[in-house]
C-alpha cells in the first residue's frame, strides 16, 4: 500500500532530473526490502506453536505438529445460547456431507457457483477449537510464500491487545506504527496493494463497537478512538479495498452486523480421522498413541471433547504419563478426573522450579480459582490488571503463577506494551472455578454459590465476593443450589462448571485432592442426596435439552442407573411396549444423542405402541431434541396433531436445521396445521429437501400455503408428495408451474 505522490499527477518528463529513473528504482528496492523484513518478522513470530511449558525453551514448529482443522461455510453469525461443550456434542453428530469444507488458506476464495468478491470473513468456533491456530497457520503459509501471495501485507491485531489501546485517540496509520514499526517506512494509501487485517477474538473485545455511529472516517491519517477506527475499517469507510478476517466464539458472533460480513465460516475442530492424526503426531511412541486413542474411544464424553484441539493436548499430556510403565492408578474416565490429573501434573512441574518455598499450592489454587469463578460469572476469558486486583491478586503474584503453571495460567506480552492474563482454555477456568467453590465449602464452610444467587447484577459482583458467609451448608445443599443456578442460566454457561463441581465430590477425587492440598472434611458420602435431587429435576424439568447436562452430571457422580435401564430397553427393541416415566424418556434422549451412531433416521413408530394421539404427541415432544438432530424423520400414520406440527416447525426453524426428509403421510392435518409447517418452510434456516404429505386431507387453502412457502424459500425442496389429497386442478397447476420454473429446485411433484 505504497503511495508515490509524484505518480498521482501528470508531469513533464523534460522537467525531471536525469537520474530520476535511478532514484525511483532505488525507491522500489527499498520498498521491496521493507516488505521482506515485514514478512520475515511475521514468520519468526508465528512459526512456533507454544503449548504450555514450551514457551520456556522448547517451542514446537507449527508445521511439524499442525493437523488440518475441519472448517466449513456457515449460515450466519447469529448468537448461540448453548454452552460450547453442548455445541461440540451437536457438531459431533452432524454428517460431514451436510457441509462444505473450506481449507484455512482458501477462506477468501469463492466456492463453486459463487461469483461475488469476499471482503470480510467472520470465523466462529467454540473456545480452544483452533481459531487462533488457524490464523497462525494462514499467516505462516503466507510469510513462507506458500499461499495467498496476492496479498502484500497482513496485519494481525488481536482484540486482547487492542483492548489496551483505549486511552487516547489516534489514526489508523499511528495504530499500525505501534504494532508494526516497519510501517513507519511505508506510506499507506487506499488500494495500491492488497492488505489483510486479522482481528482475532471478537468475544474478548472490551471496546464499544457501535456500528450505528454516524462518525465516518475515510482518511487513515485522521485520529479517532480505537473503536471508531475499527468500526470504519470493518464497514469499509477506511481502506475499502482491504480484506478483513474476524474470529469469534459463537456467543459474540453477532456483534458485527450481517450486512458487513460477506462469508461466515465455522471451525469445527477435529473430525474423527483428524483426532487420531493429532495423537499420532503428538505421541512419538505409536503403540502408546494407539492405547490413548483406544481409551478415549471407550468413553463417549471424552471422545466427543476431542473435537477440541486443546482437550486433545490435555488428554495427551495426562494419558501419556498415566499409561507409562512407571505409573499406576485409575486411568481417567470422566472429564473431572482428566482435568484434576492435569492440574496435579502441573503442580508437580511447579515443584521442580525455584518457587516452591515461596508459593504454596493451596494459596495459588484458591486465588486462581477465585479469579476463575468470578470471571466465569462475568463471562470473561481474558483478564487485565484491574480484574486481578478485584480478586486480591497483584501483578507480581500473577506473573509468578504464570511462570509456575504455564499450562494452566498465562501471562502474555503483546505486540503493544501491556500484560494480558488468561487461562489456557475455558474448560480449565471452569474446573478451577469448581475447585474453588468445592474447597470453599469443605475447608472453610463458605457458600460462594449463595453469593452468586443473591446478586445477579455482575457490575456489583465485587461486593459479593468480598463477603465471607459464615452460614454452614452441607455439600449436598451446595450442590442443589448449584444445580438450580445452572438450570436458570439462559445460555448454559455454568453447565460444565456444574459437572466439575459434582465430580470433585466423588470419593476417588478426595484421594486425588489430598495430594494437592489438605481437606478438613470429606463428605462424599452425601452424594446420594445430590443424585436423588438431580433425578427429581430430570423428572420435573420442562426442557428436554436442559436435562441432557444433568445426565452428564450423574455420570460424573458415578450413577448410570437410568441410562443403563434405557439401554437395555433399546437393545431389546421393546421400548414401544414400555410405559416409560418422564425421567426415562429424558434418558432415551440422552442415550440417543450421545450414541456413537449418527442420527440419520428417526421413526416415531419404534417408540409408540398404539394410535393414541395424545400419548403419541407426548412422546413426540419428549423426543424433540432427537428429531432436531435427525436427517430423516418418519411420522407416517402417527396421529400427528396441531401440537405435533408446532413441534416439527420448531425443528425446521432451528439453527442449524439438520432435517432433510419429513414424512407426514397418513395423518389428518387441518389447514391450520399445514400453515404452521409452511411458515417454518419459509424460514431461511430450513433446508428440507423431501416432504411427503400423502393422504393428509390437504385442501386448496393448504396447497396455496405450500406454494407461497416455496416461493419464499425456493432453494432446497426437491420432492413434494401430495397424492391422495383433495386438490383441484388449479391447485395442482399452481405447484406444477413452480416445478417447471428453473428458479425453483422442485424436481418431483406427486399429486
Amino acid at each position: 500500500m505504497w503511495s508515490d505522490r509524484s505518480m498521482c499527477h501528470q508531469q513533464d518528463f523534460r522537467s525531471l532530473p536525469r537520474n530520476w529513473g535511478q532514484g525511483y528504482h532505488q525507491h522500489l528496492i527499498s520498498r521491496h526490502e521493507v516488505l521482506n523484513t515485514f514478512r520475515s518478522n511475521l514468520k519468526k513470530k508465528f512459526e512456533h506453536l507454544y503449548e504450555g511449558t514450551a514457551t520456556q525453551g522448547n517451542p514446537t514448529l507449527l508445521n511439524k505438529i499442525y493437523t488440518e482443522l475441519y472448517i466449513t461455510e456457515s449460515e450466519s453469525g447469529e448468537i448461540s445460547n448453548e454452552h460450547e461443550v453442548r455445541q461440540i456434542e451437536t457438531q459431533s453428530r452432524r454428517a460431514a456431507t451436510e457441509d462444505t469444507p473450506i481449507k484455512c488458506s482458501d477462506i477468501f476464495g469463492a466456492l463453486p457457483g459463487q461469483d461475488k468478491p469476499i471482503r470480510t470473513v467472520l470465523t466462529k468456533g467454540v473456545a480452544g477449537i483452533g481459531k487462533t491456530v488457524s490464523v497462525q497457520k494462514f499467516i505462516l503459509d503466507w510469510a513462507e510464500g506458500k499461499e495467498n501471495q496476492d496479498v502484500q501485507l497482513i496485519f494481525p491485531l488481536p482484540f486482547r491487545e487492542i483492548n489496551l489501546m483505549t486511552e487516547k485517540t489516534q489514526s489508523l496509520s499511528d495504530l499500525l506504527h505501534v504494532f508494526f514499526p516497519e510501517t513507519k517506512e511505508m506510506e499507506i494509501s487506499r488500494d495500491e496493494y492488497k492488505v489483510l487485517f486479522i482481528f482475532d477474538g471478537l468475544d474478548e473485545c472490551r471496546l464499544s463497537l457501535n456500528f450505528k455511529s454516524k462518525v465516518k472516517l475515510c482518511n487513515i491519517s485522521e485520529s479517532a478512538s480505537v473503536d471508531v477506527l475499527l468500526m470504519n475499517l470493518i464497514v469499509g469507510n477506511l481502506l475499502p479495498s482491504a480484506l478483513i478476517w474476524i474470529t469469534s466464539r459463537p456467543a459474540a458472533a453477532d456483534l458485527v452486523p450481517s450486512e458487513c460480513v460477506h462469508r461466515v465460516t465455522e471451525v469445527r475442530g477435529f473430525n474423527e480421522p483428524q483426532k487420531e492424526e493429532y495423537f499420532r503426531k503428538r505421541i512419538s511412541d505409536q503403540s502408546l498413541a494407539d492405547r490413548i486413542i483406544s481409551h478415549l474411544k471407550s468413553s463417549r464424553s471424552l471422545f466427543i471433547m476431542c473435537h477440541i484441539p486443546v482437550f486433545c493436548w490435555i488428554s495427551a499430556a495426562v494419558l501419556e504419563k498415566m499409561l507409562s510403565p512407571a505409573e499406576s492408578g485409575e486411568i481417567p474416565k470422566t472429564l473431572t478426573q482428566m482435568y484434576t490429573h492435569f492440574l496435579i501434573m502441573q503442580t508437580n512441574i511447579k515443584h521442580e522450579k525455584d518457587y516452591e518455598k515461596t508459593v504454596k499450592d493451596e494459596d495459588m489454587i484458591l486465588k486462581l480459582g477465585k479469579l476463575a469463578f468470578q470471571q466465569l460469572v462475568k463471562g470473561n476469558l481474558i483478564f487485565y490488571e484491574e480484574d486481578l486486583r478485584e480478586c486480591g491478586i497483584d501483578v507480581t503474584e500473577a506473573s509468578v503463577y504464570s511462570g509456575l503453571c504455564t499450562q494452566i495460567f498465562r501471562e502474555e506480552f503483546g505486540l503493544y506494551q501491556g500484560k494480558v492474563f488468561c487461562f489456557v482454555h475455558l474448560s480449565i477456568q471452569e474446573h478451577l472455578a469448581a475447585l474453588y467453590v468445592h474447597l470453599s465449602s469443605t475447608n472453610y464452610n463458605r457458600n460462594v454459590i449463595d453469593q452468586l444467587t443473591k446478586q445477579r447484577l455482575w457490575s456489583k459482583m465485587k461486593y459479593w465476593f468480598q463477603l465471607s458467609s459464615s452460614e454452614h451448608v452441607s455439600l449436598s445443599e451446595l450442590h442443589q443450589r448449584a444445580v438450580d443456578e445452572a438450570l436458570q442460566s439462559k445460555n448454559g454457561h455454568l453447565d460444565l462448571f456444574l459437572r466439575f463441581l459434582l465430580g470433585l465430590s466423588v470419593e476417588s477425587h478426595q484421594v486425588l485432592l489430598q495430594g494437592l492440598m489438605k481437606q478438613t472434611r470429606s463428605r462424599s458420602d452425601r452424594n446420594q442426596k445430590t443424585v436423588k435431587y438431580i433425578k427429581k429435576k430430570i423428572r420435573t424439568i420442562d426442557s428436554p435439552e436442559k436435562s441432557i447436562n444433568l445426565f452428564h452430571c450423574l455420570n460424573e457422580l458415578g450413577d448410570r442407573s437410568l441410562v443403563e435401564e434405557i439401554q437395555q430397553y433399546l437393545r431389546s427393541g421393546r421400548i414401544s411396549e414400555a410405559n416409560l416415566s418422564s425421567s426415562q424418556w429424558s434418558a432415551v434422549v440422552f442415550v440417543l444423542l450421545t450414541s456413537k451412531k449418527k442420527l440419520d433416521k428417526f421413526d416415531l413408530n419404534k417408540f409408540v405402541g398404539g394410535n393414541n394421539k395424545a400419548d403419541n404427541m407426548k412422546v413426540l415432544q419428549k423426543l424433540l431434541p432427537v428429531i432436531k438432530e435427525s436427517r430423516s424423520v418418519q411420522l407416517r400414520d402417527c396421529g400427528i396433531t396441531g401440537e405435533g406440527c408446532a413441534a416439527l416447525a420448531s425443528a425446521l426453524r432451528s439453527n442449524p436445521s439438520h432435517l432433510r426428509e419429513l414424512d407426514l403421510s397418513g395423518n389428518e392435518l387441518r389447514d391450520l396445521d399445514i400453515k404452521l409447517l409452511c411458515a417454518a418452510l419459509q424460514d431461511s434456516h430450513c433446508k428440507l429437501e423431501k416432504l411427503w404429505l400423502s393422504d393428509c386431507g390437504i385442501t386448496d387453502e393448504g396447497c396455496t400455503a405450500l406454494a407461497s412457502a416455496l416461493r419464499s424459500n425456493p432453494e432446497h425442496l426437491r420432492e413434494l408428495d401430495l397424492s391422495w389429497n383433495r386438490l383441484s386442478e388449479s391447485d395442482v397447476k399452481l405447484l406444477s408451474d413452480l416445478k417447471d420454473d428453473p428458479h425453483y429446485k422442485l424436481e418431483r411433484l406427486y399429486h
